[in-house]
């Protein structure tokens, strides 16, 4: 929330531009790579999927435990966005070129997301946006695979900087020694 010169309140969202900019950080993924495969039909997932819409993504897979929700999210996305069974995940992930988890599996006090990575092709960035811990079951996997990997804390430095500019009129640099420092170790 900012407040305006003349006293009125205006609501950002910056969770689709810091998701986007970090993935664009990382520096190995392309929205025109493939298809894109994402868990979770949450408002994490709405932030994701306008991102990649935006990015030009050709086509996006999305699941969710509730199926409901996530049909629900797809149609109101549009032809972009398909929504398929929380059981064909492993099978949807064949081809796609990112997939990215918005569920809060494998965050800090909630169990693993169960996924087999086997289908991904080589080149394909998983992203997990939780970010405690640092590196989620998930994201531990697809590094013994040998894939690329983002974690969640890009995302949230990236969605916080624009929010610091609102409030305090100077844009931070999200690099290294951000990254490091909320990491207690700068």
């Amino acid at each position: 929330m900012v407040v305006a010169a003349d006293g009125s309140l205006e609501g950002r969202n910056t969770d689709s531009p810091g998701f986007l900019a970090n993935l664009k950080a990382d520096g190995r993924w392309r929205a025109q790579a493939g298809p894109a495969v994402v868990l979770g039909a949450g408002g994490a997932a709405r932030a994701v999927l306008v991102a990649l819409i935006d990015a030009g993504v050709p086509d996006i897979l999305l699941t969710n435990r509730t199926a409901e929700r996530a049909e629900a999210l797809a149609e109101e996305f549009g032809a972009s966005v398909r929504a398929i069974a929380w059981t064909e995940r492993e099978s949807a992930l064949a081809g796609a070129a990112l997939l990215v988890n918005t569920t809060s599996l494998g965050m800090a006090g909630k169990p693993a997301l169960e996924l087999r990575l086997d289908a991904l092709p080589d080149h394909a960035v998983v992203n997990d946006i939780v970010y405690a811990p640092l590196e989620t079951p998930l994201l531990a996997a697809a590094k013994a695979r040998g894939l690329p990997t983002v974690d969640g804390l890009g995302m949230l430095l990236h969605q916080g900087a624009p929010a610091f500019e609102a409030w305090f009129g100077l844009m931070p640099t999200v690099d290294d020694a951000l990254r490091a420092h909320v990491l207690g170790m700068g």
